[in-house]
C-alpha cells in the first residue's frame, strides 16, 4: 500500500462495517452471559425457538433453517435430550426419519430465554426509535442477501 492509497480505516463504510462487527460480538457476549443462568447456549436456543416455531422437523431441515450443517445438529440434540427439553419421534411414513419436538420442559425454558432475549433487545434498541429500528432491520437484510449470494 503507497502512501497516497487512502486507508481503510478513514472511509466511512469501513468504520461502519467495523462498528457492525463488534455490536454483533457484543451482542452474542452479553446473550451468551445471560442465558448461563438458565444453562443454554446461544445456538440451544436457536434450535429450541425453531422446534417452537415449526415442530416435527427432521435434524436435515433443521440445519437447514439454521444455516449450519447436520453434524452441529447431531451435536446439540444429546444435550437437549439429557436435560429433558427436546424429545425424537420416528416419523409415521419413513422410519429413517426422527422428528423433533419440544418436551414441555423444553417450552418452559424456551418462554423464560425469550424473556432474557427480549429484555436484552429491548435494553438495547431503546435507544432507537422504531423508523430507526426498521432502517437498521432493512440494511441487516440487505447485508445478508448479498452475502448468501457469494
Amino acid at each position: 500500500m503507497n502512501k497516497k492509497q487512502e486507508l481503510p480505516w478513514d472511509n466511512p463504510r469501513f468504520r461502519t462495517w467495523v462498528a457492525v462487527a463488534r455490536a454483533e460480538k457484543a451482542i452474542v457476549r452479553a446473550l451468551g452471559k445471560a442465558l448461563e443462568p438458565l444453562g443454554l447456549k446461544i445456538a440451544q436456543l436457536d434450535m429450541l425457538m425453531n422446534l417452537y416455531r415449526h415442530p416435527g422437523q427432521s435434524q436435515h431441515d433443521l440445519a437447514r433453517r439454521l444455516l449450519v450443517g447436520r453434524s452441529n445438529i447431531t451435536m446439540l440434540l444429546p444435550q437437549l435430550e439429557t436435560q429433558g427439553l427436546v424429545r425424537r419421534e420416528n416419523d409415521a411414513k419413513d422410519r429413517r426419519i426422527l422428528r423433533l419436538y419440544l418436551t414441555p420442559d423444553g417450552e418452559e425454558r424456551l418462554m423464560e430465554a425469550l424473556a432474557v432475549y427480549t429484555e436484552l433487545i429491548d435494553r438495547v434498541m431503546a435507544q432507537s426509535t422504531p423508523e430507526q429500528c426498521e432502517a437498521m432491520g432493512e440494511q441487516m437484510r440487505k447485508i445478508s442477501e448479498t452475502l448468501a449470494q457469494d
